[in-house]
């Protein structure tokens, strides 16, 4: 008697079945089945880039090399963040080079420049579009006639914040290292020294802390502790702001430590860093730049 046709459709069937069961098991336990091959994403490409191609920097008269060649003149060539002078060696010759230096880098910062000239600063520097700002703004908003004239702390805060938001809509991939505002009573500590200092001084250089500089009574003494804590201030505002920005570094307060001896100070002036000590600012500032972390 012949089987029905249907039982070997069934048994076929099922055999079909167990095979592919059978090869699905092999793969799933890693048999001789080489795995499919898979393309390795690529690791997110870090925010900070060390090595940056154009530097643009804004500021105050520190920037500008004040008084490190003649008196009472700016010296840009000396900067620490632009400066072509091979004894500053600058931040800009060190990242880019002299021709790329020379080529690549622009100075806005202007002697005088106080905390509410940034945004303007700011803006010329956003023009052209560099991979990295250097600030070093806040030493004339304490270097007033007085304490009463000194920037209000939340007025600072407010005018750094509106100077890093104009650059973030202009340029929102530039990177900005941030100095702290130097200490100012250890400046009129090291420059009272020289007669010839303090006769500048006289002048009008940052009165509110180095008028009358031989005074120690309590009254002086007061008032340049007070000056001394609005820097201090200051420099808080420039950590906290610049940490809410992620391509934004803060030199941790190393300009502010920095113990500026007489070499790094201008002999014209007793106060404003020599060519010294702008090769010290850009030893500082490249520290930064080039670190893997940035300070904390």
């Amino acid at each position: 008697m012949r089987k029905p046709r249907h039982r070997s459709r069934t048994v076929i069937a099922a055999l079909a079945a167990a095979a592919v069961v059978g090869l699905a098991g092999c793969d799933a336990s890693g048999g001789d089945k080489a795995a499919p091959h898979t393309t390795a994403r690529p690791s997110p490409k870090p925010l900070w880039n060390s090595s940056p191609r154009s530097v643009a920097a804004v500021g105050d008269s520190i920037t500008r090399g004040f008084d490190a060649c003649t008196v009472l003149s700016d010296c840009p060539e000396v900067s620490w963040a632009t400066g072509s002078d091979t004894t500053v060696d600058s931040l800009a010759v060190r990242l880019l080079g002299p021709a790329g230096a020379a080529a690549h880098s622009w100075n806005y910062a202007v002697t005088g420049a106080r905390m509410s000239d940034l945004p303007g600063q700011m803006a010329q520097a956003a023009r052209r579009g560099p991979e990295l700002v250097t600030v070093m703004a806040g030493a004339n908003d304490a270097c007033r006639s007085s304490l009463s004239a000194m920037t209000p702390v939340d007025d600072f805060r407010t005018q750094f914040q509106e100077a890093m938001a104009d650059l973030r809509k202009a340029s929102p991939k530039t990177q900005v290292y941030v100095s702290s505002v130097p200490n100012l009573k250890r400046l009129w500590s090291q420059g009272r020294s020289s007669a010839l200092g303090k006769e500048v001084w006289k002048l009008g250089i940052c009165p509110s802390m180095l008028s009358d500089a031989d005074a120690v009574d309590s009254a002086a003494t007061q008032r340049r502790d007070d000056v001394q804590a609005r820097v201090e201030a200051y420099n808080r505002v420039l950590k906290e702001v610049c940490a809410k920005d992620r391509r934004c570094r803060f030199d941790g307060n190393a300009v502010f430590d920095f113990r500026f001896g007489t070499d790094q100070l201008s002999h014209w002036d007793w106060f404003h860093p020599s060519r010294n000590g702008q090769a010290r600012l850009a030893e500082i500032a490249y520290r930064a730049v080039t670190a893997k972390e940035p300070v904390a």
